[in-house]
């Protein structure tokens, strides 16, 4: 496995970085709640583990659940609802917080752009196939789609998280809020239900004091992969495909396509 670390602060922006590589993610106003409180958490958009928050809006998401033991509930609300998850807690265990957006779709404005996007994410042979297909350096479209999870612990927080259906999706193999996690958080990722193997896993960290730390991990042949957790920090873990579609012509519509996964959850000082 190899690990890159860089630390950055709180007042680097969105337009510090070239690309459009942003990340996805649902941020619980606490990873940890009563049974006879709320779960709070809103969307964000953002780079760093630091990001705007997005409005509830049925017309921008394609699936927005609450799974507990494998049952789902959906997330109601009302348009514009801020935080965008408002839920009762209900009784105790570990709550799977679930939501795939729609497809949007991203321009890039020149060369650069792709080339840094492509890069800082891993994506393989993108930039060749892009001159090989015979594409533009600028104006070309990508659609993209985000599949998040959140593991939120009610009470004891006792549960595991599962696969849930998505096309892409980041699957913890141990519980943060129960089990003891000194030799590390063991996660599996998938794509289209299989394991996704030799794939790049972004890893934030934010520490109690509010400093976002991102390692770069690689996931094994079957999609596994483990990385150090502190007690106290926050994490997101993010993963991205970029795909090819059926268009070599860029004024007729995007010529790529990026799935994008996420997982969040803390690790308490100790395990309930």
């Amino acid at each position: 496995m190899r690990t890159l670390t860089f630390l950055f602060t709180c007042c680097l922006g969105l337009a510090a970085a070239p690309s459009l590589s942003h990340e996805f993610w649902i941020a619980p106003e606490q990873y940890q709640v009563d049974a006879r409180a709320v779960i709070r958490a809103d969307l964000r958009v953002g780079q760093e583990f630091t990001g705007s928050t997005m409005i509830f809006n049925p017309d921008e998401f394609a699936r927005f659940d609450l799974i507990r033991d494998g049952a789902a509930t959906p997330v109601s609300g009302r348009l514009g609802d801020l935080p965008a998850l408002t839920h009762a807690a209900g009784a105790p265990g570990l709550v799977v917080v679930v939501h795939e957006t729609q497809d949007r779709v991203v321009t890039y404005k020149d060369w650069e752009q792709f080339r840094h996007f492509v890069e800082e994410k891993d994506l393989g042979p993108a930039l060749e196939s892009h001159r090989q297909r015979g594409l533009p350096d600028a104006g070309f479209g990508e659609s993209y789609r985000r599949f998040a999870k959140s593991l939120v612990a009610v009470g004891d927080g006792a549960g595991a998280d599962r696969r849930v259906g998505l096309n892409m999706e980041i699957v913890a193999e141990a519980n943060p809020y129960t089990d003891r996690l000194e030799g590390g958080m063991p996660m599996r990722v998938f794509l289209d239900g299989a394991p996704r193997g030799n794939a790049q896993l972004e890893l934030f960290e934010r520490d109690a004091e509010g400093a976002v730390t991102l390692s770069l991990h690689r996931t094994d042949a079957e999609g596994r992969v483990t990385v150090p957790v502190t007690p106290g920090a926050a994490y997101l873990a993010n993963s991205v495909v970029l795909r090819t579609l059926d268009n070599d012509a860029a004024d007729a519509g995007p010529v790529w396509h990026t799935d994008w996964a996420s997982l969040t959850f803390a690790v308490p000082d100790a395990p309930r």
